[in-house]
């Protein structure tokens, strides 16, 4: 019955997982294409440097040491995670244990670490309640945000307390002489034959910390022991399988994330404008009426970024990427003199619109109705992020150089700037000043074609 159990959790849990990335997928796919397969040896690279070596993290010694420790945690104590697997379908008791020393080092390992993730997540937890960092205190992370981060943090404390109890109440059973828990060492100590089950038992796993919780269990009966080492497996198995599916509508996406956004990151320099290639089409085309359109040219709808399906697939997945560290805000110099602009916000804002277009495209397919194209809500992309906000950036790009995965906040600003100018005429007086200057006289400076070099003479 338990392996059954078993099963079905792990079966209702993936299918719950894949169902959520498949979302995600879809979303992301609605932005406009984008061609970023150039020179895949450098993106192996810059991957490897910035989502795997954490690079930009170190930044900033302290938090980037417990990131870090907290990243390499999450990725091999979950190498634990193929035991119980097997465990649990199998119905076995550490059926890698066969191993060896090999096995007593992992198991030593994981226990170091995930000593070391507890106490990254306390100093974390205590940092966030504490208000000292501004960061972690500005207006869009009120609510939800906060709450989120708080939760990943208190589940994974819990989860590794549980895999300690778990190994402490292990330990015990085994020093015991627990039938079950003793069997299994068998196979780990054929080199010493002369050694009674009870002594056996003690060289299976390494447990350099739970160790020191033995104390806590060592009262309890063995019935209560086996409940308390069967319910902490359980607990942490199930926790995980809830965790991996509570990631995908969380921050802490950005664990998975990170790695597709920063193989994708243009490799050109970061303050480089391209042209708009529809423009620049359009204005070759009428200069030149003999000129041939290129085959299947179609004339812009639109320019600029109203929505999110204006914006390229990378730029949505950006805004799915976005760890909410507000790292870009605490450089902007548009929000350090106080305006209203923050890099984070504009992320989250992008984020938040890519779901509401998501659920309703779900929502119209479920009532029957087809789709073509926009999902038409009466809302954008502009909605959310106001006008102020976008003429406040000064496209210094420091949210970019700053953000720990390559995230690039003002790409999307530009986008949406784009389309306030060219498809609403809607840019702040200064610059529809500049604008009518450069049309007559071809230059921003309210100076008439014939006398744009008479400053040489003075």
């Amino acid at each position: 019955m338990a392996q059954i159990l078993f099963a079905l959790a792990l079966a209702l849990g993936t299918a719950l997982f894949v169902g959520r990335v498949r979302f995600i997928r879809r979303n992301i796919l609605l932005g406009r294409d984008l061609d970023l397969s150039d020179n895949p040896a450098a993106r192996w690279k810059q991957m490897a440097l910035v989502a795997m070596g954490q690079s930009k993290m170190v930044t900033r010694p302290l938090a980037g040491f417990m990131h870090i420790l907290i990243y390499l945690g999450f990725v091999l104590i979950n190498i634990e995670v193929l035991e119980i697997l097997v465990d649990g379908l199998a119905g076995t008791h550490r059926v890698l244990s066969f191993l060896g020393p090999v096995y007593n080092l992992a198991i030593g390992f994981f226990e170091w670490l995930a000593l070391g993730v507890l106490l990254a997540c306390v100093v974390f937890l205590v940092r966030r309640l504490a208000g000292a960092v501004p960061r972690l205190n500005m207006a869009e992370l009120k609510g939800w945000p906060q709450k989120d981060a708080l939760i990943i943090l208190l589940v994974e404390i819990v989860l590794m307390s549980a895999l300690l109890l778990m190994n402490a109440s292990d330990k015990t059973l085994q020093e015991r002489g627990h039938e079950h828990y003793i069997s299994e060492a068998g196979a780990l100590h054929l080199e010493c034959p002369d050694c009674t089950p009870v002594e056996a038992a003690g060289y299976l796993g390494s447990f350099p910390i739970s160790q020191y919780l033995q104390p806590l269990v060592s009262d309890l009966s063995e019935v209560a022991l086996v409940g308390l080492e069967r319910g902490a497996w359980w607990f942490h198995f199930l926790g995980i399988l809830a965790f991996l599916n509570y990631v995908p509508y969380s921050k802490h996406w950005h664990i998975i994330m990170a790695f597709p956004n920063t193989y994708y990151t243009p490799l050109k320099p970061k303050g480089d404008f391209g042209n708009m290639a529809s423009v620049t089409t359009e204005i070759q085309l009428m200069m030149d009426p003999s000129a041939t359109p290129p085959e299947g040219y179609e004339a812009p709808t639109g320019f600029g970024a109203k929505d999110v399906y204006d914006l390229s697939w990378k730029n949505l997945m950006d805004a799915y990427t976005c760890t909410e560290c507000g790292r870009c805000s605490s450089v902007c110099p548009a929000n350090l003199t106080g305006k209203k602009l923050s890099p984070r916000k504009v992320m989250m804002d992008t984020r938040d619109r890519l779901e509401e277009v998501g659920h309703g495209l779900d929502a119209a397919k479920k009532a029957g109705q087809a789709i073509e194209g926009r999902l038409d809500d009466g809302k954008s992309l502009h909605d959310r992020i106001t006008a102020e906000e976008l003429w406040a950036c000064t496209t210094c790009n420091a949210c970019a150089e700053a953000c720990p995965v390559n995230i690039n906040p003002v790409d999307i600003i530009v986008q949406m700037r784009q389309y306030k100018v060219m498809e609403e005429s809607a840019a702040p007086s200064e610059l529809n000043n500049m604008f009518t200057n450069m049309e007559n006289n071809g230059a921003p400076w309210q100076f008439n074609q014939m006398a744009k070099a008479d400053w040489t003479k003075a």
